[in-house]
């Protein structure tokens, strides 16, 4: 299984935008079981799924994969 820190990160900001599996997976134009893999740590979204979820939640890719600032 891989890490599961993404994953982690997806479902919450799935929930903070009250999205269920299945409205997520719409938007993206894919089944909701891929979304479940993606958030059980089972797969991990390809680069064209993870800019379509960023533009979906108004964030950066940073963002969305929970990558922190680096200090200067």
């Amino acid at each position: 299984m891989l890490s599961n820190t993404l994953g982690n990160q997806l479902k919450e900001l799935r929930i903070q935008h009250n999205m269920n599996q299945s409205d997520l997976a719409e938007k993206l134009s894919i089944q909701r079981q891929t979304i479940s893999a993606y958030e059980r740590g089972i797969s991990i979204p390809n680069i064209f799924i993870l800019i379509q979820m960023a533009d979906i939640y108004n964030i950066t890719l940073d963002e969305l994969v929970g990558r922190k600032q680096l200090l200067k």
